[in-house]
């Protein structure tokens, strides 16, 4: 499929977004492997980090690229139009690396100051941890680490007993067991697997509090993570959405309809839910896009960000997922028969769209969290 949709002389056009450019072949030539392994494979997952994908919001002071944040979206989006798996593990290694502008620097350089440093993490369940001599016991068990088998490292998020402070312990993966999970339809290529650990000793100087200032000053590590995480799965999800249209155009240039004799190109009705899915697709992009750039501005001007601005990159990114989804069934219903296949496209980009949907970032709620926020009234019910 050529890449009709991504806009390779964007105003955001880099460094990064030229190398990303020419890993897509890589990545669309990978896509059956993707869905059928439930990984990226390993020499795509080498490509990945050797060109420096994972670290693209790692500080410079730690050789990573500090990224603007818009011109990174742009990458996620581009990536994920080649496959919505891929997509998603990039979007989740790289925001998470913001980390290493919180950490302190010996935890930071250690787990993200070279290009293999990719983590793997995911919400806990049961996780606890005891306070021994020099480090910590942890037990626990933690879901959804999407890109955990191409990660070197995991991290646990886990709380101590009598008002110890959250903590976020790092791990390398071949010291903990991941457990296989992830049956799934959608995003199956993320292999977001779980992990366990039982009474598993980390070093002190492996943890981090999550409560404490950045310890780097760029507008990257003002940002919340949620909301960083936000609008690149906004990404995600236009990405998949925006190859689900070029997909279905080039469908209707060659398909005929049963029992007619004209391609579906030729049908008024289609034409018509072409152009409406096209219209909610640019309307979700320029939202996310610009509200993007004008808190990034106000973050680098101000040095920090309000509750309006958090307000609305929530809003911008759950717009986008859900808007993203309603692209691609207009796309589905549109292609017919043809949908329903697994060899298909299509029926990737739907399974892939509607996991991002049920993601916590995806959730409709947080428009309630938007609605009440400009109702005057406190946000609760949704990150920000």
């Amino acid at each position: 499929m050529e890449l009709r949709a991504i806009e390779l002389s964007s105003t955001f056009a880099s460094s990064a977004l030229e190398r990303a450019s020419k890993i897509y072949p890589k990545i669309v030539e990978n896509g059956d492997a993707i869905d059928h392994e439930r990984e990226l494979p390993e020499e795509l997952a080498e490509l990945l980090k050797d060109q420096g994908i994972f670290r693209l919001l790692v500080p410079r002071s730690m050789g990573g690229e500090e990224l603007d944040f818009p011109a990174y979206l742009e990458v996620v989006r581009l990536i994920s139009h080649a496959d919505g798996s891929t997509g998603w593990c990039v979007n989740q290694g790289a925001v998470f690396a913001t980390h290493a502008g919180r950490a302190q620097p010996k935890l930071a350089r250690e787990v993200w100051g070279n290009s293999i440093g990719v983590v793997g993490n995911g919400p806990p369940s049961g996780a606890r941890y005891a306070r021994v001599r020099e480090g910590y016991r942890l037990t626990g068990r933690w879901n959804f680490s999407s890109g955990c088998r191409h990660s070197n490292w995991l991290a646990a998020v886990a709380g101590g007993s009598d008002g110890e402070p959250t903590l976020l312990h790092f791990i390398p993966k071949e010291e903990l067991k991941l457990v296989d999970v992830w049956q799934v339809n959608g995003l199956r290529g993320t292999g977001s697997f779980s992990f366990v650990a039982d009474d598993h000793f980390v070093p002190k100087d492996r943890a981090m509090r999550l409560d404490t200032g950045p310890v780097e000053s760029g507008p990257l590590y003002i940002v919340p993570q949620g909301l960083l995480f936000a609008c690149g799965f906004g990404c995600v999800a236009l990405g998949v959405a925006r190859s689900a249209i070029d997909g279905v155009i080039d469908l209707a240039m060659a398909k005929k309809a049963q029992f007619s004799q004209n391609t579906l190109a030729r049908d008024p009705n289609v034409q018509t839910k072409i152009g409406h899915a096209e219209g909610l697709w640019n309307g979700a992009k320029a939202m996310l896009y610009d509200i993007v750039n004008q808190v990034w501005d106000n973050v680098c001007l101000n040095g920090e960000i309000g509750l309006d601005d958090r307000i609305r990159l929530r809003l911008a990114g759950t717009h986008a997922i859900r808007q993203s989804a309603d692209v691609v069934d207009i796309v589905y219903n549109l292609s017919g028969s043809t949908a329903i296949f697994e060899s298909t496209s299509i029926q990737r980009k739907f399974q892939d769209v509607h996991v991002i949907t049920q993601q916590i970032q995806g959730r409709e709620a947080h428009y309630q969290t938007v609605g009440k926020h400009l109702l005057g009234q406190d946000p609760t019910g949704g990150v920000f």
